[in-house]
């Protein structure tokens, strides 16, 4: 498959809107299209097949499945992983597991380039600083959101089009150089990768409070023979149910705590 001057530019502007502190579409950043399985989707839709796109981005989602970042330190980025992975993976037309194997270390390689990112971002900081204490409010609240955004589509956005434009060529006869053991030995590696995301996941489950839920969506699963997305639907009322429990709970909680100070103080 070739990948056009458009769609690369299309999968560069969704790699750059995924990006955590884009402020164009926050509620859909960090929180879905960074997530390989919606970024692998919306890319096979750009390149004209979205069920082998939303396929390859589900593989790639099971390495990155316990993903969290802490403290602005992200660990690797799924989102370059799911959108540059996927394309690439596409336009070469391998199997799943061989796209996880490529796509982990685009991950990784998202990493250095967001260090850069905010490293280069500290100076605007500085500057903000400097407008906050001269009272230039527009000026700070300017470079608050411009300069970072170019940074933003300078460092991500433009290199994933490029990426995809030219890389697709060159993956594509990596692949068939591979062919045989060596792209075996590739596949072999990416459906092992998917255990590293399983395992943190079940680590978490393991805790007493959470492992009365996995064996419930188990036992749901096997003994009333349901399907994934009949499962989800319960699972979401079930959720929702329990946190509205614990927050009433909680606010009472709270609330009796307030009382209870406010007696003490009045004695």
């Amino acid at each position: 498959m070739h990948i056009s001057v458009i769609q690369a530019i299309l999968i560069g502007i969704l790699y750059y809107l995924g990006i955590n502190g884009t402020p164009w579409c926050s509620l859909l950043g960090s929180t879905l299209l960074q997530k390989p399985l919606v970024s692998g989707l919306l890319v096979g839709i750009i390149l004209g097949n979205p069920v082998q796109g939303a396929i390859i981005g589900a593989a790639i989602q099971l390495p990155f499945i316990a993903y969290i970042s802490a403290g602005g330190a992200p660990p690797t980025d799924p989102g370059l992983a799911g959108t540059l992975g996927t394309a690439l993976a596409m336009a070469a037309g391998v199997e799943p597991k061989a796209a996880i194997a490529m796509a982990v270390p685009i991950g990784l390689l998202g990493t250095i380039i967001w260090v850069l990112h905010m490293t280069i971002d500290v100076a605007f900081v500085h500057m903000i600083d400097q407008a906050a204490e001269e009272g230039n409010m527009k000026k700070a609240v300017f470079l608050h959101i411009v300069p970072p955004q170019v940074v933003a589509v300078l460092l991500g956005g433009i290199p994933v089009a490029l990426g995809c434009y030219f890389g697709s060529g060159v993956v594509t006869n990596l692949i068939h150089m591979l062919e045989g053991r060596p792209l075996e030995t590739l596949q072999v590696i990416g459906g092992i990768l998917p255990a590293i995301g399983i395992a943190m996941n079940l680590r978490a489950i393991s805790k007493p409070g959470i492992l009365m839920w996995y064996i419930l969506g188990f036992i749901v699963a096997v003994y009333l023979g349901l399907e994934t997305m009949p499962i989800a639907i319960i699972a979401g009322i079930v959720a929702y149910i329990y946190t509205d429990i614990i927050a009433k709970t909680e606010g009472k909680q709270v609330a009796v705590a307030v009382d209870d100070d406010y007696d003490e103080d009045f004695i």
